[in-house]
């Protein structure tokens, strides 16, 4: 487990994965991701007593995304062991709501987590980006195929190949936000609405929630097909120099 990853369960049902390691911008690193995957794993047990996750960051940020220097560190081992993409596989697999409060920066694996998201409510300062392509990777967390269909080819090209950044109006806009809350009240408001589906009659919600996600297979199939990608570009010299130069500017 790891201090940087606080789990509690809230009254109403929900539990809240919050992400709390301010001094890197909440990089995830693998003991993270594999405390979050456990947490979601928990709550589908029968008994859990869990009808609802939220997601959530400390200090104005969700998370920088991954964390470069721990990704290096394991770029011995296949990227179908990393933490990173069993808790991604988790995402998709999990019976229980998820909401995201989404506050500052959500980079990389913060952006593509809140597509598995059933409700995502954003801070003004919320901003996304997904820079994969800039760090010599692909898209992950069956992204390639979500968001197509989420917000259209040509906007979800842009932002998967280009990899700028929007903010939390352009969230809203685009459909991958349900709507723009003030910071101080956004995660009350996301408890809130995840007592709100925890409240709601178990079975009844599970089956309209599998019928709303639609075909899971062709999630798993984009992840698969993401994964073996990744493994290649992580190794590649483009992907190496591009993690060297981040690593750099962090020392200076």
């Amino acid at each position: 487990m790891t201090d940087h990853v606080r789990i509690t369960d809230e009254p109403g049902g929900v539990r809240l994965i919050q992400l709390v390691r301010p001094e890197k911008k909440n990089a995830l690193t693998g003991a993270m991701y594999d405390a979050m995957r456990e947490a979601l794993e928990g709550a589908d047990r029968d008994g859990s007593g869990v009808g609802a996750v939220v997601f959530a960051g400390t200090d104005g940020v969700f998370t920088a995304g991954n964390d470069i220097a721990d990704f290096v560190a394991r770029a011995d081992t296949s990227f179908g062991e990393a933490p990173s993409l069993r808790f991604i596989r988790q995402l998709a697999v999990t019976r229980t709501p998820m909401v995201a409060a989404v506050d500052g920066l959500a980079v990389g694996v913060g952006t593509t987590l809140t597509l598995h998201c059933d409700l995502v409510y954003v801070a003004p300062a919320a901003t996304f980006r997904m820079p994969f392509v800039d760090l010599g990777l692909v898209p992950e967390a069956a992204s390639s195929y979500l968001l197509p269909r989420r917000v259209g080819l040509p906007k979800a090209t842009e932002l998967l190949l280009l990899g700028e950044a929007f903010g939390a109006d352009e969230a809203v806009r685009l459909g991958l936000a349900n709507a723009v809350v003030p910071a101080d009240g956004l995660l009350e408001h996301a408890l809130a609405q995840g007592a709100k589906l925890a409240a709601k009659p178990r079975q009844a919600l599970a089956a309209a929630r599998r019928l709303i996600r639609g075909d899971h297979e062709a999630v798993r199939a984009a992840m698969d097909a993401e994964a073996a990608a990744f493994d290649a570009a992580l190794r590649s010299p483009e992907a190496q120099a591009a993690f060297q130069r981040f690593l750099s500017r962090g020392a200076r």
